[in-house]
């Protein structure tokens, strides 16, 4: 079984997930496929996949994808030996069009590890920094600017529609109020704790911070995630050369919904996994996060 790959750099550190039923996938190329083929990793992170994949496969080249500049930055330390094979280029997906086709895609959807546990990324409610929340920090609007161009309805209707909170209406005026009290400026933590305020005492306490669904929401709505991935889903498969193989790894249901739909309705493609594949026992021991992955594969025609 390969070690999962742990990426460090100064400020970017990452475990990849669902590593063996990759380099399963990718070993059922053909030889001819696998001889100097390419393969495009749409969110290269840090480089742990892509990392395996040039390790295993020696003939192979990589086009590595990534909006966060300091995932790129980590990539191209990780993959530095391999600098002749790899070229990585900042940029969101759903922008992409490559100039050759590949032989597999990978696309990782989840939020890396650095991302989740830097402070002044803010996308965590387990740590006080701005609530900010873009993967790109040079660009588009902050999550407090998105919060206080919404009206409060509409708010509400975001948290609902891609948290599936339930309290949404409650929290939707609870944070409204704060920032507008204070004037955009406010803390990931204390935006967590007033969440958590909305919630009955017992309900406080669960397995789930109640900040957690409300904090996804935001996340997904600063970045476009679900817009880029519907883009994205279209023009994947025509990157693809005949027979090669689409691998999308989703973190939650809005994400997993989406592929499973176009998997199964694209007539360009076929499905290779009927049902997602998910972490074994012993990966979610070594690597939590992995519990919520899923991954789906399908094939060109």
């Amino acid at each position: 079984m390969p070690k999962e790959p742990l990426i460090t750099t100064s400020n970017f550190q990452h475990i990849s997930v669902l590593n063996d039923y990759l380099l399963e996938s990718i070993s059922n190329l053909s030889t001819n496929q696998l001889n100097q083929g390419l393969i495009i990793d749409a969110t290269i992170g840090g480089g742990g996949h892509s990392s395996l994949l040039l390790e295993k496969y020696p003939q192979i080249k990589i086009i590595g994808l990534d909006r966060d500049p300091t995932a790129i930055e980590a990539s191209k330390k990780r993959l530095l030996r391999f600098s002749d094979r790899v070229n990585i280029i900042e940029t969101n997906f759903s922008d992409f069009s490559p100039k050759e086709k590949a032989v597999a895609i990978i696309a990782d959807l989840g939020v890396s590890s650095p991302q989740l546990d830097i402070a002044e990324r803010g996308f965590s409610f387990q740590l006080n920094g701005p609530l900010d929340m873009r993967m790109n920090q040079e660009k588009g609007e902050t999550a407090a600017e998105l919060i206080l161009r919404l009206e409060e309805e509409e708010l509400a209707n975001l948290i609902y529609l891609y948290g599936n909170e339930r309290l949404s209406r409650k929290i939707a005026k609870k944070i409204k109020y704060i920032l507008n009290k204070e004037e955009g400026v406010i803390k990931t933590k204390d935006l967590a704790y007033s969440i958590a305020g909305c919630y009955p005492p017992k309900a406080r306490y669960g397995r789930i911070h109640p900040a957690t669904r409300t904090f996804q929401a935001l996340r997904i709505a600063v970045n476009q995630e679900l817009d880029s991935l519907e883009k994205f889903l279209k023009i994947a498969p025509d990157w693809l050369k005949s027979e090669g193989l689409l691998h999308i790894i989703s973190f939650h249901s809005l994400e997993d919904r989406l592929v499973k739909h176009a998997f199964k309705d694209d007539s360009r493609i076929q499905r290779v996994t009927r049902k997602p594949l998910i972490a074994h026992t012993g990966e979610i021991s070594k690597n939590p996060r992995s519990r919520s992955a899923k991954l789906r594969i399908c094939r060109k025609k």
